[in-house]
């Protein structure tokens, strides 16, 4: 039956749009949320993984006598003994031409990175398992390693594996318009080479898993700190040979993800494995120490870019080669977030033709994934330095060349150059809301006295659109995805009138509680505080496919809403027969905080949504051909992504002494369609702009020319605290998406987008004067005084 499903009005609604109290926050803030390492299971064994300290080497021998005799352990597992428990390890993401080479949980006769699992200890306690795992001696002959992902390219360089010729593990190709003839036509071209640093998700909870298995029916319960417990129960049971019906997956309460918890990990497949061949749960909590070196890795990459532009800015067309450090194996969208990037290249701008060339390439490293934004950041990056790039080469101001090459609204749907079809947007209106806020003349008088007095200011700008809802199932099987983009959603009204909800989102610190609840009780007319939302437990909500890329709102919550509507509409068709008139007779309407049914023209003759629930429980007066009770379930498949889009500023001054980078102001103008509520949304972008402004300035993995890890701690590792950012300044526009009856677009990721090339453009216009054309992130101190010496050495610099 096609529902009568109208798109949601721009404005506010009675709960839907505005700020209410989170319903996350109660057990949150009081420290009574349920966390995987909060279980305590009657028999639990715990679980140490022994991890090899080389990046390279052939394992020659492993001695577990000793650890088998030590006091409480129960059980040691090598590579030679995992075979028999599980499979190898999926990869979820197809690309012509993949090499995959087939990869374990334990390593078999080769390690290849820092911190690859070699063997597994379980034992009694913690303390006894990790005494276990030292006491593992394991026989490793080192071998070359490679870590430069051009240098693992080259003839000759160390293979990772063997059989995968120059360490080349896949090419992928996008293309689209006459790329020739745009490098024809240029009055210039404008090349870079920017690097996109290896980052550590570092959520504040790290990874952790316990499995129970029954010992007499087989059936496996899995507690993980997961954002996808559905794609958990999809790959477990092959891997285990365990039956999906006897399988069930749980995420409790999940502190933070970003990305690093998308995915299926060795710890997760060896405790399960563990469990069932010992008959007891198994425990396994991951150190911050094992995070930095055993959990993904994100970004890495190395852009040579190159742009052809008119003599007034126009970009004609853009040329790239990208070069991808995925580590030493696929972990299980590891194929897939590189290619993310080539299809956001040309941004909000009508760009007519563009020729790229991705190729992920096999080092000697961690594997990298899914990192908040997953490939479009990196596109945003790459996209935003080459316009300011351009802008400061013909002598333009950066606003002006993006106002020049600007999509318009009036253009949308409008198909890129890459393939895409954004929804809708209004780019140069973000712009202008932003400009309002700066005053940006002014800035520009006062960066001119300053400069006289010695000081360095910069202003940098950063507009985007980013790809979200990442769900069209037809699409996201053409791309290459082992499943589909569907969400489900069943809404049901209890006889007393309240109402559950069971989403197969798996929120992380998004606020779905509070969300999916504003929906429901705008859409039915109930009180927000009698909704409940069941979510994360495979058997309680069978069906769903999580949390990722920013699809939560877009088809997660456009479920809910469309399950709302469906029982709204049978709620109808039984009011019509109480009422004793014709479902198109009856109009719904909120009165006093109460959803009601009344005759149209004769409000006096109505029943409360409360009274039709009683009626569907008790079945004594319902028509015909409807069933009892009131329940719908929706599965939503979009037909489009959702495009949100923003425009960002940033002011900073830089320490010409010292390198040091100070940021005066950040203003962000982001526009994620319709809003649910207000607070969450500034949440989220606080968050983004936090890691993006770290990635910018503070983060960085290093490893030596060994393969060593550098940065293997947060003694070593820069995460930013509160002291190191400023007070941040937000507003938006609005601009529905018509993809969904919603209107909404996701904000999970926009703030990580915009904000790391709006920080590099700002500290390469404070010094742009003095010669400097760019500096690679992080951009520390030491970088950046580098960078200022260097100019002033070659007299670069241009008079203030």
């Amino acid at each position: 039956m096609a529902l009568p499903i109208e798109p949601r009005p721009a404005q506010p609604g009675r709960v839907l749009g505005r700020v209410v109290r989170r319903k996350e926050d109660p057990r949150l803030i009081t420290g009574t949320g349920s966390y995987v390492d909060d279980l305590r299971l009657p028999g639990m064994l715990h679980m140490a993984v022994v991890r090899s300290p080389h990046a390279h080497a052939r394992i020659t021998g492993i001695d577990t006598g000793r650890a088998r005799s030590m006091p409480g352990v129960r059980a040691v597992i090598t590579g030679e003994e995992v075979k028999d428990l599980c499979g190898p390890m999926p990869v979820g993401w197809s690309l012509q031409g993949l090499k995959a080479p087939v990869k374990y949980p334990l390593a078999l006769d080769r390690v290849r990175h820092v911190g690859e699992a070699v063997a597994v200890v379980v034992a009694e306690s913690p303390a006894a398992a990790a005494d276990g795992a030292e006491a593992v001696q394991v026989g490793y002959e080192p071998l070359p390693a490679v870590t430069d992902p051009e240098a693992a390219m080259q003839d000759g360089s160390p293979l990772v594996w063997d059989d995968v010729p120059n360490n080349i593990a896949a090419r992928f190709p996008l293309s689209g318009g006459d790329i020739e003839d745009a490098f024809r036509k240029a009055d210039r071209v404008v090349k870079l080479r920017l690097v996109n640093q290896r980052l550590v998700p570092v959520p504040m909870e790290p990874r952790g898993v316990v499995a129970q298995a029954h010992p007499i029916s087989g059936e496996l319960t899995l507690w993980s700190s997961t954002q996808i417990p559905h794609i958990l129960h999809a790959l477990l049971p092959g891997l285990l040979n365990v039956p999906e019906t006897r399988v069930r997956i749980v995420a409790p309460d999940v502190g933070g993800g970003f990305g690093c918890k998308l995915n299926l990990y060795a710890e997760e497949i060896l405790a399960g494995a563990l469990s069932l061949k010992l008959g007891r749960p198994v425990k396994w909590i991951e150190r911050r120490s094992e995070h930095f070196m055993a959990t993904i890795h994100g970004r890495d990459q190395i852009n040579h870019v190159e742009a052809a532009v008119s003599g007034d800015g126009r970009i004609l067309g853009i040329r790239a080669r990208i070069i991808a450090d995925i580590g030493a194996y696929h972990q299980l969208l590891t194929p897939a977030i590189p290619t993310f990037t080539p299809f956001m290249m040309s941004g909000v701008y009508a760009i007519p033709a563009l020729d790229v060339e991705v190729i992920e390439v096999f080092t000697n490293k961690t594997p990298t994934d899914a990192y908040r934004g997953a490939g479009r950041p990196e596109a945003t990056y790459l996209l935003e330095r080459l316009v300011d790039t351009v802008a400061r080469e013909l002598g333009l101001d950066p606003v002006e060349v993006r106002r020049r090459n600007f999509i318009k609204a009036d253009q949308f749907p409008y198909n890129t150059v890459s393939g895409l079809t954004y929804d809708s947007g209004d780019y140069e209106g973000a712009l202008n809301k932003l400009l309002e806020k700066i005053d940006y003349e002014g800035f520009r008088r006062q960066q001119q006295e300053a400069r006289q007095q010695g000081r360095l200011l910069g202003i940098g700008f950063s507009t985007y659109v980013e790809i979200c809802g990442l769900a069209p199932s037809r699409i996201w099987g053409a791309l290459g995805a082992g499943i589909g983009g569907w969400e489900s959603a069943t809404v049901r009204i209890s006889p007393a009138g309240r109402v559950t909800v069971v989403t197969g989102t798996s929120p992380h610190g998004q606020g779905h509680q509070t969300s999916w609840s504003q929906i429901v009780a705008e859409t039915l007319g109930v009180n927000y505080e009698d909704v409940e939302v069941l979510h994360g437990d495979t058997a309680v909500a069978p069906h769903g496919l999580d949390t990722y890329g920013s699809r939560s709102a877009a088809v997660g919550g456009t479920a809910v809403y469309m399950a709302s509507v469906k029982l709204r509409e049978k709620a109808r068709r039984i009011a019509a027969h109480v009422l004793e008139a014709t479902v198109d007779d009856v109009e719904f309407q909120v009165v006093d905080g109460q959803g009601r049914f009344h005759v149209k023209g004769a409000p006096q003759r109505h029943v409360t949504l409360a009274q039709v629930a009683a009626a569907a429980f008790t079945a004594h007066n319902l028509p015909d051909d409807v069933e009892p009770g009131m329940e719908a379930t929706v599965f939503y498949d979009p037909t489009n992504f959702t495009y949100p889009f923003g425009a960002h500023a940033c002011i900073v001054e830089v320490d010409p002494e010292d390198g040091r980078v100070k940021i005066l102001r950040y203003v962000a103008v982001d526009d994620c369609g319709n809003v649910i509520n207000p607070q969450l949304v500034e949440g989220q972008v606080h968050g983004g702009l936090a890691q993006g402004i770290a990635q910018a300035l503070y983060e960085g993995v290093v490893y030596d020319e060994q393969g060593q890890l550098l940065t293997a701690s947060l003694t070593d590792y820069a995460v930013p605290t509160a002291a190191d950012l400023p007070s941040f300044e937000t507003d938006r526009t609005v601009t529905p998406s018509p993809t969904n009856p919603l209107g909404v677009k996701g904000v999970g990721e926009a703030g990580t987008i915009g904000s790391t090339p709006c920080v590099v453009n700002a500290v390469i216009d404070a010094l742009a004067h003095l010669g400097v054309r760019h500096i690679d992130m992080p951009l520390r101190p030491s970088r950046v005084w580098a960078a200022i010496q260097q100019a002033k050495a070659s007299g670069g610099g241009q008079p203030a």
